[in-house]
């Protein structure tokens, strides 16, 4: 792991530690990779409560309650899917947050680009419940390096919302 994802985890970890909140995370193309950096740093089993890896649709709807008409309709990446993915995650594993996505990493995909999604597509989605932030990364790389930056972003989104949060609470 480089060093930026270890900071970037470890301030997670604070401000998650101080405010006595819990996380968790539903991973399609990244099978654990946010799950790992996560828990690399000590202490946090204090707030981490556990991971998904969902790669099928079916457990996308059978355990996170994703809509099966949305991921027919628009494939499994897509900004819906990720936001009912994080609200799935959240219920399922009784957590404050959640870190979700899903994404064609390569090198193959989706038969013909399905729906105009290619490979290279990865959904990002980090929310609570009451929101939930997007992003989508469009950029074919090789399989390992769009998995490696999908997790980067997931990573600083995930703090960036904590951070938002926080300074909310605090003005609040």
């Amino acid at each position: 792991m480089d060093l930026d994802l270890k900071l970037v985890s470890k301030e997670i970890n604070e401000i998650l530690w101080r405010n006595g909140q819990t996380l968790s995370t539903a991973e399609s193309c990244t099978a654990g990779r946010i799950a790992s950096v996560i828990t690399a740093v000590p202490g946090s089993s204090n707030y981490y409560k556990g991971g998904l890896v969902c790669y099928a649709d079916e457990v996308k709807t059978n355990l996170l309650g994703v809509d099966t008409q949305v991921i027919e309709e628009k494939t499994p990446v897509c900004e819906e899917v990720v936001c009912q993915m994080v609200s799935g995650c959240n219920k399922l594993f009784s957590t404050d947050y959640a870190v979700a996505i899903s994404g064609y990493a390569g090198p193959g995909g989706p038969d013909g680009g399905k729906a105009g999604v290619i490979v290279g597509t990865i959904w990002i989605a980090v929310g609570d419940a009451n929101r939930t932030v997007t992003r989508m990364i469009e950029e074919d790389n090789g399989r390992d390096k769009n998995l490696a930056s999908a997790t980067k972003v997931a990573m600083h989104m995930l703090l960036d919302f904590l951070k938002e949060e926080e300074k909310a609470e605090e003005e609040a």
